[in-house]
């Protein structure tokens, strides 16, 4: 019986890392455009908005496996230090880096990387209780650092107050809507295959 860290018990719903090097260009680009589009789906808040960019960190993670999925989300902060308006709300620049949001930016692709490494490992689809932990845990792992950085720059009140506790049912509600639909893409695939 193969362990839980071998080869042939990794999944990955889309199997990338089989795929030519121009899908996996093609999955980047497209990577970084759902990423992008996210972080227009926003509540304005302060001084961290709500925004879907969890959500999609989460799910490039475990759709595309954690080697992959970090470098799309890497190349999508790329993006927007270069100035594309990729960021929350078509915010765009560098100075994103440094300011009250330098947190969670850098822990986007620390998540997905985490994220896809346990979707690997079967906390994905298949498995839509270990799939909603992963998503959370992703979400959690973002908060922490982002508050860290937040608390660096304000405080652990002001860290706590905005930007842990508005942001804690929206990532559960976000790590359910994750799970249910890796959990119906296994579910499709399963039929496929």
């Amino acid at each position: 019986m193969p362990n839980a860290a071998s080869p042939t018990s990794v999944f990955s719903p889309l199997d990338l890392d089989s795929r030519p090097l121009a899908w996996r260009v093609g999955a980047v680009v497209l990577g970084t455009l759902f990423l992008a589009l996210s972080s227009y789906v926003e509540v304005p808040m302060v001084p961290v908005p709500v925004t879907m960019q969890t959500f999609a960190v989460m799910l490039v993670g475990a759709l595309y496996g954690w080697r992959l999925g970090a470098i799309t989300i890497i190349a999508w902060l790329a993006e927007a230090a270069i100035g594309l308006p990729v960021l929350s709300g078509g915010a765009a620049g560098a100075h994103h880096f440094v300011g009250p949001t330098a947190g969670y930016l850098f822990a986007f692709p620390v998540a997905g990387a985490v994220v896809g490494w346990l979707a690997e490992r079967g906390w994905n689809g298949r498995r839509p209780a270990l799939a909603f932990l992963n998503m959370l845990l992703g979400n959690a792992l973002c908060l922490a650092l982002g508050a860290a950085w937040l608390a660096v720059l304000f405080g652990a009140d002001v860290a706590w107050t905005s930007g842990v506790a508005p942001f804690i049912v929206g990532g559960v509600l976000k790590s359910v809507l994750g799970a249910a639909l890796l959990a119906l893409l296994a579910r499709g695939k399963s039929r496929t295959a």
